[in-house]
């Protein structure tokens, strides 16, 4: 049995190990660039999978790009394609190893012309849940006509929900008031 199952949000009580992201992580809002694209590239191999696939591969996925490093990340080559499509500990699908790469890059010029990549994104918050969906989809059309792959408006909505841009936890549920109390106290990051 999981304790305060009542008071969660239900996707976090459907499997055990949810609820340490579920209660220290979802949400909660944070300004670190590299912490910011795991989130998002996370998100992105997520797409067509379920989140518990990921959460169990995160540890190796971080061995495999550099922590997360977008800097490192960009440049890597085809060699390092080809050992991560035989990296069993990720998801080894072509197409989002080498989205990661190019979104990499793409992050790197984000920082350049904004500042950080949390200066950037920051300026996307929802301030209501109704504004959220409006919202992914205008960010999910810019990171795409700033060069993105693979941050479509469903990708980009979890994304949303994970940095703390919008707060999705179930009214009822123990956490969101920490999330509120944590965006209340954080301080958004300004672009250039």
């Amino acid at each position: 049995m999981i304790p305060d199952a009542d008071r969660r949000c239900a996707w976090a009580n459907s499997s055990p190990e949810f609820i340490e992201y579920h209660d220290h992580e979802w949400g909660f809002p944070t300004d670190d660039d590299t912490q910011i694209f795991e989130k998002i590239i996370l998100e992105s191999f997520q797409s067509g999978l379920s989140w518990r696939t990921i959460l169990a591969k995160r540890d190796n996925f971080r061995a495999a790009f550099c922590g997360f490093n977008f800097d490192e990340i960009a440049k890597f080559n085809q060699v390092d394609v080809d050992r991560l499509l035989n990296d069993a500990g990720i998801v080894r699908h072509k197409g989002k190893i080498a989205a990661t790469i190019n979104n990499a890059a793409r992050a790197q010029d984000i920082v350049e012309s904004h500042g950080s990549l949390a200066a950037y994104l920051w300026q996307y918050e929802a301030k209501t849940s109704e504004q959220s969906a409006e919202i992914s989809r205008d960010l999910a059309k810019d990171l795409k006509k700033h060069g993105w792959k693979f941050v479509g408006p469903t990708t980009v909505y979890a994304f949303m929900q994970a940095l703390g841009l919008v707060n999705d936890h179930a009214e009822h549920c123990i956490t969101g008031d920490k999330v509120d109390k944590a965006l209340g106290q954080f301080k958004r990051p300004q672009p250039l």
